[in-house]
């Protein structure tokens, strides 16, 4: 597999859907479709845990893709937008293979909880170890059983619990490939964000498979509009990297990549009235929200250091001082990328009269 570390071209990697496919001792034939348990560690009743993949191969040639979700067991989000992917009615036209695992983190799945249960962040623990912790060896597992077979790779994600995220692409921009998907997944945000520790974000760029990481919408809920857009997002990078028909494609949005970033902090502690919802523009110095004590004796407002484009926030009325509430981006052309936004989001609800989507799903209310 060729290293792009050092390489910023645009060319595709090459077909390798012919290739012999190994996943968990199996081998997976072009033209077949399998559902694989890879056994990860047991629970302490000594029952049997298994990280379920589904594996869909086309007959023709193509890039090997993996699709991951629920790395932080509760961003449920991407559990359905797995779900809902697997059910396109284009995969029947499909070229190459795609690598579905909608649970890698099935030990804090079943708790509801981000972390193993050995309080470890999974995010943290790439490459992983075979003789580490439970974090370490499910991080061994997911890398010589999915990363190491694929050409690409979308990690799906959410904010953190009672905090939601704008839609948006993080990934590393500097490489012309990754830019390329990035874009063609088509959210109006992308976000040039930096590699951290641990993550199998850095791990797949140490190992050339340029990775996407999608954010959207909040932990433990589902949330339609951000469902819809993962589904269609990732069918655009399908379609870019010739996995899937290009007829009946829609263009996709055009991004902005964000400057910086920062959160607006709560001043102090208190009941917390907010004002602005996400994609909106704010500018320098307007109020985002007011925190008050109980009886409305005492108020202040939180306001907004720079002009941008609200693309996180608290949904927790209550706030203790230094809470993050409002996660501002500052990009060139706010005002525009507000109004983009506004689109995107109308593009990406369902309409009144039973809009079932790409995947044939009702909407979830």
């Amino acid at each position: 597999m060729t290293d792009e570390n050092n390489d910023n071209t645009s060319k595709p990697r090459p077909a390798t859907a012919h290739k012999p496919l190994r996943i968990g001792g199996q081998t997976v034939a072009p033209g077949t479709r399998t559902t694989i348990d890879l056994p990860v560690a047991d629970l302490y009743t000594h029952a049997k845990l298994t990280m379920p993949v589904n594996v869909i191969r086309g007959k023709r040639s193509g890039p090997v893709l993996f699709v991951s979700a629920a790395v932080h067991g509760d961003e449920l989000n991407g559990v359905e937008i797995i779900r809902r992917l697997l059910k396109l009615r284009g995969l029947k036209q499909l070229r190459g293979t795609l690598i579905a695992v909608p649970i890698v983190n099935v030990h804090g799945f079943l708790r509801h909880s981000r972390y193993l249960p050995d309080r470890r962040d999974l995010n943290r623990c790439f490459p992983g170890s075979p003789k580490g912790s439970v974090a370490a060896r499910l991080a061994k597992v997911f890398v010589d059983e999915i990363l190491s077979k694929a050409d690409y790779g979308i990690d799906l994600h959410t904010g953190a619990i009672h905090r939601s995220n704008l839609p948006q692409i993080r990934a590393d921009l500097s490489n012309d490939t990754t830019r390329r998907l990035a874009e063609a997944f088509g959210c109006p945000l992308l976000i040039d964000a930096g590699l951290r520790e641990g993550s199998l974000r850095e791990h797949a760029n140490e190992k050339g498979v340029p990775l996407l990481l999608y954010e959207a919408g909040e932990a433990l809920r589902f949330d339609e509009f951000s469902i819809r857009a993962g589904v269609r997002g990732i069918s655009g990078v399908m379609r870019e990297l010739g996995m899937l028909p290009m007829r009946g494609k829609r263009a996709p949005h055009k991004s902005v990549v964000a400057l910086d970033s920062n959160w607006e902090r709560a001043p102090e502690s208190g009941i917390l009235r907010s004002l602005v919802e996400l994609g909106e523009y704010v500018g320098k110095d307007q109020v985002l929200a007011y925190i008050a004590d109980p009886f409305g004796e005492t108020e202040v407002a939180v306001t907004s250091e720079h002009p941008g484009i609200v693309i996180g926030r608290s949904y927790l009325p209550l706030a203790h001082a230094g809470d993050a509430l409002y996660h501002v981006a500052r990009v060139k052309g706010a005002q525009k990328l507000a109004s983009r936004v506004e689109a995107y989001q109308s593009d990406n609800e369902p309409d009144d009269f039973d809009d079932r989507g790409e995947s044939g799903e009702p909407p979830i209310v």
